[in-house]
């Protein structure tokens, strides 16, 4: 994988420095340079040189993939399905001979910034708090993404708050009896994909919601029609998720932390020593999306908000990892749920403890909840910012969340 990533370093440095056009691309692998260049027609899984498993025995990355999107064919080649492939990671971690590697968006985005026509935003998720040291604060860091030449960075914990209402409203409308649930969290792609391809007689239970990432990149793009969009987060998943056909409209581009550190690192920034610039608009609600049980804590607070006299109570339950997530399901199935609010997420700890974070996850963790307490709002239904944007976007009504929308709403 070596020379992947050598490629990938030199090549980021140059178009760091705008000296793209300068480059003689004959001297690279043609076929790695297209993965990078072109990313999108490739799966989020990358897999480079021949398998060394043995040929007579399952492939550790086949086994571990529970979406069946690697095979060997007829020859012993291992093959990713595109459409498949979910980008949770867990083949690359299998893979002990490190064949195995996430794509990467950098060298196409750093161009779109470049050529812009229009604004270009930063979306960021928000797991971000201290992946860039401690140093770095929400307007820091909006002043070093301006610094590369992005309009603004918008945190997606603001859109968090309003699939939380959203996810409260339907909670609230569809939980009536003792055997009704609801299973979430729209915000991890890796949990809905589990239930859509591995349990898909459950989907009725899951409310047909975008994830937060998808309904801030098209908020943007319906106020800024010529904006380009670009996700930033620890998750390799979210690549996966932005192609998908019926939601590829939302977010053009999307990046990890590491490979947003690697651009200023290129671009010699440090974002602890940039200037303050202080727009932060989310409630708690929003902003603890990023740890196991924020989501659940989150839509509980706003459904007793909502309806203090709610007869039926949200009783929650979490599971982080795919394992214990496969185990929880597989419980409920067996009438052993003991909820009525099903929280899963793909990372253990959750987001924070994506493939590509930059800190450990308890770490994590901690300044999620920092940031959650600093909070002014406790939930979206208290934050003045939810109300005047659904305004902005034709919701007259918190209800109206409730109605076919497409900013918020998908079909499964």
């Amino acid at each position: 994988m070596t020379r992947f990533d050598d490629m990938y370093r030199k090549l980021t440095k140059e178009y760091v420095d705008g000296k793209e056009k300068d480059i003689n691309f004959d001297e690279y692998d043609p076929h790695q340079l297209d993965c990078l260049l072109n990313p999108k027609k490739y799966p989020p899984i990358l897999h480079f040189g021949e398998c060394s498993c043995p040929p007579d025995k399952p492939s550790a990355c086949v086994d571990s993939c529970i979406f069946e999107a690697i095979k060997k064919d007829e020859n012993g080649k291992l093959i990713i399905d595109k459409e498949l492939c979910a980008g949770c990671c867990a083949c690359v971690d299998a893979c002990k001979a490190d064949k195995l590697t996430a794509s990467k968006d950098v060298l196409p985005a750093l161009t779109a910034i470049h050529e812009a026509k229009g604004p270009v935003y930063a979306l960021i998720a928000p797991a971000f708090l201290g992946q860039f040291n401690e140093e770095v604060t929400p307007g820091k860091l909006r002043n070093a993404f301006k610094y590369l030449g992005f309009e603004g960075m918008i945190e997606v914990a603001l859109f968090a708050d309003i699939l939380t209402l959203k996810e409260a409203l339907e909670f609230d409308k569809n939980i009536l009896s003792e055997k009704d649930y609801q299973l979430t969290s729209c915000c991890c792609p890796m949990w809905i994909g589990m239930i859509r391809r591995v349990y898909k007689d459950l989907m009725p239970h899951v409310p047909g919601a975008v994830s937060p990432m998808v309904a801030c990149g098209r908020t943007i793009k319906v106020l800024h029609p010529e904006a380009i969009t670009i996700f930033i987060g620890p998750c390799i998943a979210k690549k996966a998720e932005a192609r998908e056909k019926d939601i590829s409209d939302a977010v053009d581009f999307v990046l990890t932390f590491q490979e947003v550190q690697d651009i200023f690192e290129y671009a010699g920034i440090d974002p602890g020593k940039m200037e303050e610039s202080e727009k932060d608009h989310s409630s708690r609600a929003g902003r603890i999306y990023a740890r196991t049980g924020g989501v659940s804590e989150a839509v509980k607070g706003t459904v007793e908000r909502l309806n203090p006299d709610r007869k039926i109570h949200v009783k929650t339950r979490q599971a982080d990892g795919v394992p214990s997530c496969k185990q929880m399901i597989n419980e409920l199935l067996e009438g052993n749920g003991n909820a009525n609010f099903f929280e899963g997420m793909g990372c253990v700890g959750g987001c924070v403890g994506g493939p590509k974070v930059m800190i450990d996850r308890e770490e994590g963790r901690k300044h999620v909840n920092e940031y959650g307490d600093s909070a002014a709002y406790p939930t979206p239904i208290d934050n003045p910012y939810v109300i005047e944007l659904l305004h902005r976007l034709g919701f007259d009504t918190v209800e109206s969340l409730l109605e076919h929308s497409d900013i918020f709403t998908r079909e499964f």
